[in-house]
C-alpha cells in the first residue's frame, strides 16, 4: 500500500471515530465519499481539520461560529452537504 493510500485510510478511520456522533456522520460521510479523490492539498486541509476540536467544527459546519480562513472552503462544502441531508 502506498504512503498515500495509508494516509488515505488513516484519515478515513480518524473521520469516523470522532468524539461526538454528530461529527462521526458528518465527517465520517464526507470522508466515504471525496478522500479517494482528494489531491495532496485537500488531504493537508482535511487532516488538519480533523485536529481540530469536534465543538468547533461542529460550529464551524452549522454556520454558528466563522471558521478560520484555512477551513472555509472545507467548511462550506460540509455545510453544504449536510444540509442537503437534512432535507
Amino acid at each position: 500500500m502506498s504512503d498515500t493510500a495509508t494516509r488515505r485510510k488513516r484519515l478515513r478511520i480518524r473521520a469516523w471515530r470522532r468524539g461526538i456522533k454528530e461529527m462521526d456522520l458528518i465527517l465520517g460521510g464526507y470522508a466515504d465519499d471525496r478522500l479517494a479523490g482528494m489531491d495532496e492539498t485537500e488531504i493537508a486541509t482535511f487532516e488538519a481539520a480533523l485536529d481540530e476540536n469536534d465543538h468547533d467544527l461542529f460550529a464551524w459546519v452549522t454556520g454558528q461560529d466563522a471558521p478560520p480562513a484555512r477551513f472555509v472552503p472545507l467548511m462550506a462544502e460540509l455545510s453544504a452537504r449536510n444540509s442537503g441531508r437534512a432535507r
